[in-house]
């Protein structure tokens, strides 16, 4: 007979036996995936979430083909959920729109990430912050790839993207965590929020005086039939930013450093051959997914993968399970480079798919391209447990190598 007991997370499961779901979620997706690609509960823990955002009736759906299914049915599924969660923090945005309101407000911000942009920012921006931050550890012959590389180069990039201040840069990121970490800290994070809706709208004001080449210049200028976008939109697009642009872009990062450092022999292969670092930023996204998890609700009664889901139902949409599936990956389990390519569902699917898709890549390929060119013999120092850890944002605390510049 199975026994309920209660796993390191706090949430109550009958498993007979014990995951821990911070340091390895991924047992636990392939026990429910074993028994159905949908199940009434939770893969995430809400003990710290104030109870009025936590759900009445929860589902999580954890095989490819479910989370495919819910990205992709928009008569049967949206993503209003967001308003009643991380809306209340960043305003209305293209998060929790659907349908026309939706296509309309994309097509407007689209314009600040049109490819002639990402072609532009890769050789002026990406690549001259990453070099300048190996520059701060390169002489040392050791770094923590964590705070001095992965966490810093997304913020930077982000905030010169955005035309904001050098020197606003440390205030940015305070703010831009605080945020972020609104299902522990709420409070703080609206705090947060009404501090980041001030110093926008200023520098909003200042764009409508002096028009700048930059993402908010574009916004401020952004017409499709003869629609702007209103500041409130704006604003609130620049806050959905920050765990969009910089949250998953320094994890998914910190991801494939790890897990190159721990397969030596794969590693060497990208050392020895550049034209691997595509295929292995895309296993890295596939096997250990920056955002695991992300939700949505029912539009009306449905069924989902032969589960009965009632109107309003929430959906925890398990997209680092889905990246598992036995049905679709064989070995999902194991992280391989040369696996033969199936896509990956990291970025969701359906009109919601990621906005910043294309920029996220090129900034981890730009990053590890400058890191390869400037240091060798790089290794991960391992007296100190560095592992990846985390539910639903994931990537190492810390990655601690050692390394001789290249001359």
């Amino acid at each position: 007979m199975e026994s309920q007991i209660e796993d390191p997370t706090g949430t109550p499961d009958v498993l007979g036996g014990s995951f821990n779901l911070l340091r390895d979620p991924y047992p636990l997706f392939a026990y429910h995936r074993a028994r159905n690609g949908v199940f009434e509960g939770s893969v995430m823990d809400w003990r710290k979430t104030p109870e009025s955002l936590r759900a009445e009736h929860q589902f999580a759906a954890v095989s490819f083909d479910a989370v495919s299914t819910v990205f992709r049915d928009g008569k049967s599924f949206n993503s209003k959920i967001y308003d009643a969660t991380i809306g209340l923090f960043i305003g209305p945005s293209i998060l929790a729109m659907e349908g026309k309101p939706h296509r309309d407000h994309r097509n407007l911000v689209t314009t600040a990430f049109k490819t002639k942009s990402l072609a532009r920012w890769e050789p002026e921006i990406v690549r001259p912050i990453c070099e300048a931050l190996i520059d701060e550890f390169i002489e040392t012959g050791r770094a923590d790839l964590v705070r001095d590389f992965t966490f810093e180069f997304p913020t930077r990039v982000i905030s010169k993207l955005l035309g904001l201040p050098e020197e606003d840069l440390a205030w940015f990121r305070a703010r831009a965590v605080e945020l972020i970490s609104y299902t522990v800290k709420y409070q703080r994070a609206f705090e947060a929020s009404a501090a980041l809706k001030d110093y926008f709208l200023n520098q909003i004001e200042l764009r409508r005086c002096a028009p700048t080449d930059d993402i908010i210049g574009d916004l401020v200028t952004a017409e499709v039939s003869g629609e702007k976008l209103t500041d409130e939109a704006i604003y609130s697009f620049l806050r959905l930013l920050l765990p969009a642009g910089l949250e998953t872009t320094y994890r998914s990062s910190g991801n494939l450093l790890y897990l190159l450092l721990t397969h030596p022999e794969q590693f060497a292969a990208v050392q020895a051959d550049r034209g691997l670092l595509g295929q292995a930023i895309e296993e890295a996204l596939r096997f250990e997914t920056p955002l695991t998890t992300v939700q949505r609700s029912a539009n009306v009664e449905t069924e989902l993968d032969g589960v009965k889901l009632p109107a309003g139902a929430v959906i925890d949409v398990c997209i680092g399970s889905a990246n598992r599936d036995e049905t679709r990956w064989e070995r999902p389990g194991e992280f391989d480079i040369f696996r033969t390519r199936v896509p990956h569902i990291t970025f969701a699917a359906g009109e919601h798919t990621c906005l910043g898709l294309h920029l996220a890549r090129m900034e981890t390929r730009v990053a590890m391209e400058c890191l390869l060119n400037r240091v060798t013999d790089i290794e991960l120092d391992t007296s100190t447990d560095p592992h990846i850890f985390g539910q639903p944002f994931r990537s190492p605390t810390a990655i601690p190598v050692t390394f001789e510049p290249v001359i």
